[in-house]
């Protein structure tokens, strides 16, 4: 088993926004922006590159990297829009994990580099358009972290979480499994989950219900401009461990009626983490959401590793 990022612990970098890369940079057709379609298809060498990059930075760095399978897509009602039954699911998403174990066992860090199954919303990740109580999330949930936990992965993240019982299905699921679960959720322009609920109560509520199966939370897929204000509550404040913003400051309802990638500027992004950093203590864990690719990823580390570094000597 590969370490784990924890709370306030070693720096860890991620990858970046692997399907708008691949749709705007690379110029592959995602149906239902589904990135394990790319595991078995054409697409392949291009998965395989999008990896290696951030790979090699986290061995020019020294840090850990938290390996994310292509799989936030890979749960039963997406498939079923895809025209995969159960079987074919599961193949795909055992498919996704053997890959991305391949590629860390071809690395000089493998030890730090832990398999992380993502799992994406039932519905929409902007819109809470399919939502469930939480037993019924977990219930949902618990097939595909069955799936992951009986391949081998180190930890579950589920990603672009816009509300809460979803959310705390998830740990529950992971809970079951015993694997370890980061919850990340995903806020609008003011700092809230799509639902109203603000970020410190999505949290705190989901902490009440996860049986100690979250390690740390996220937030992704929102600039950082849209969450700072909302990391004025110190009980949230020591419970997120890991940052994945937009390079851009379009709202959701704005990304989505994009034809364009609004890649913003790496630069500027790293200086917005810089900032995060001062409000969050325990951050070990940075990546990038939708807009950005290796070069953000690489000005965020550049520009907050040594920071984190600095941290755990004092």
């Amino acid at each position: 088993m590969a370490t784990v990022p924890t709370l306030g612990g070693a720096p860890f970098l991620t990858d970046a926004g692997l399907e708008t890369c691949m749709v705007f940079k690379d110029g592959l057709d995602l149906p239902a922006f589904a990135s394990f379609v790319l595991v078995d298809g054409p697409g392949r060498p291009n998965l395989d590159a999008y990896y290696r990059q951030f790979l090699a930075l986290a061995e020019r760095l020294g840090t850990g990297f938290v390996l994310d399978t292509p799989s936030w897509r890979a749960n039963p009602d997406w498939g079923d829009q895809l025209g995969l039954d159960r079987a074919q699911l599961e193949a795909v998403n055992r498919r996704g994990i053997a890959m991305v174990s391949d590629l860390r066992r071809q690395t000089s860090i493998a030890d730090n580099v832990p398999v992380n199954l993502v799992i994406g919303p039932r519905g929409d990740g902007y819109r809470p358009d399919a939502t469930m109580h939480r037993n019924e999330a977990a219930d949902y949930h618990a097939w595909q972290v069955a799936v992951g936990s009986s391949a081998g992965v180190d930890m579950v993240t589920a990603v672009t979480m816009n509300y809460l019982e979803e959310a705390q299905g998830i740990a529950a699921a992971a809970a079951r499994e015993g694997v370890p679960c980061v919850i990340s959720f995903t806020v609008e322009t003011d700092g809230k989950l799509p639902t109203g609920m603000t970020l410190a109560e999505a949290v705190q509520r989901t902490d009440e219900s996860s049986q100690g199966s979250v390690v740390y939370y996220m937030v992704n897929c929102a600039h950082p401009s849209h969450f700072v204000a909302a990391l004025d509550d110190a009980q949230l404040r020591d419970r997120i461990g890991g940052i994945r913003a937009n390079a851009s400051r379009m709202s959701h309802a704005e990304l989505d009626e994009a034809a364009e990638l609004d890649d913003g500027d790496p630069a500027e992004l790293a200086q917005d983490y810089v900032q995060l950093l001062d409000a969050l203590p325990h951050v070990c864990v940075l990546g990038g959401c939708c807009g950005t690719d290796h070069r953000h990823v690489a000005a965020i580390a550049e520009a907050c590793v040594p920071t984190i570094r600095a941290r755990q000597s004092t």
